[in-house]
């Protein structure tokens, strides 16, 4: 006798009112788990296959013939989820607060030469500390619940300076910024490489397939010498076909036109050797009190704010672009960053 012969046999076997109670639990209970069990049972008994079964409920054939055994051999009580009465789980508070520690550092600190994680090497340090060990499924579970992600690491360069040398420059840019009159202006200033050869980032696309970035082989470079205005988010630009320091300099010599009303102009920049060469020395002269330099301490980028607009700017347009030349490349840059002028309405683009 085949398992739907069986099961219809059992179900005969039941009172009308516990088929109604399955029948209605199977559509209306709360429980996934357990209304997914009562369709099981439900289909098996209209005579239908297991393998369609499967398809239909979107589980495994195994999960059918289980739960039929289970209800062969115990009636309505075998659909109950036993597994709570497996005792005390595995994972506590303690455990979880280990693995969170742990992932935070790296494999070497625990004696491996191995400089990243994966979920077995996880496994094996925190049940050394904890003498817990789980399974590869619970550890993947527990990292997705604790919003442990797998993500790329960020490149840094540790700052030469003292840190209280460091505190000190960047407590006092804080100062400039929130301090600074209203006949005077803070922008942020920094450079940005736009490549004909695509920047190559991950992407969505279908399982078995990779998509496919076209490049045309010899690259060519524009450069982008920006200003961001901290107060109102105003962005000014100008193009060059050179990163040098006449690109910054024409950069301010726009911003005083722009800004033609300010007694003041402070720019905050890093320490790049275009922002003060002798060329720029040169014309620092010609533009006087009216514009202060701030360097920023040296590899700090991420106190630059107008880097977060460069960055975007990669996402949204650079990366794996499909532009067939640098005109059709800029072009895009160009309408990028007019959308970006965050309700400036009197944005003039210089090129």
């Amino acid at each position: 006798m085949g398992i739907i012969e069986q099961v219809q046999g059992v179900w005969k076997g039941l009172s009308k009112k516990t088929q109604r109670w399955l029948n209605s639990e199977s559509m209306t209970s709360a429980d996934a788990g357990w209304r997914m069990r009562c369709k099981i049972i439900r289909n098996l008994v209209r005579s239908e296959e297991p393998t369609m079964i499967a398809r239909l409920l979107g589980c495994s054939r195994s999960q059918v013939y289980r739960v039929a055994q289970r209800f062969l051999e115990q009636g309505p009580e075998g659909l109950v989820d036993c597994r709570e009465d497996n005792g005390e789980a595995k994972v506590s508070e303690d455990y979880v607060g280990c693995l969170l520690e742990v992932v935070a550092g790296a494999p070497t600190e625990h004696g491996y030469d191995r400089p990243t994680w994966t979920q077995e090497l996880l496994i094996l340090v925190c049940a050394s500390k904890t003498g817990i060990t789980i399974s590869t499924t619970t550890m993947s579970r527990l990292l997705a619940a604790e919003e442990v992600r797998h993500g790329r690491p960020k490149p840094t360069v540790g700052c030469p300076w003292h840190k209280a040398r460091k505190t000190r420059r960047l407590n006092e840019l804080e100062r400039l910024r929130n301090q600074c009159p209203s006949n005077e202006v803070v922008v942020f200033v920094d450079e940005v490489d736009i490549h004909l050869n695509p920047k190559i980032g991950p992407d969505w696309m279908l399982r078995g397939q990779q998509k496919e970035v076209p490049t045309p082989g010899k690259n060519q470079k524009r450069y982008i010498a920006g200003a961001l205005n901290h107060r109102t988010g105003r962005l000014d630009w100008v193009e060059g076909s050179s990163k040098a320091s006449g690109l910054f300099i024409a950069l301010v010599d726009h911003l005083l036109s722009v800004y033609r009303g300010k007694r003041v102009i402070h720019v905050i920049l890093d320490n790049y050797k275009i922002h003060s060469s002798k060329i720029v020395e040169a014309a620092a002269r010609r533009w006087g009190a009216k514009v202060v330099r701030h360097f920023l301490p040296p590899y700090c980028p991420d106190h630059n704010r107008i880097e977060r607009l460069w960055r975007d700017l990669h996402d949204n347009v650079t990366r794996n672009h499909t532009c067939p030349d640098m005109e059709h490349l800029m072009a895009t840059v160009r309408r990028y960053l007019e959308q970006r002028k965050q309700g400036c309405h009197d944005y003039v683009h210089v090129a």
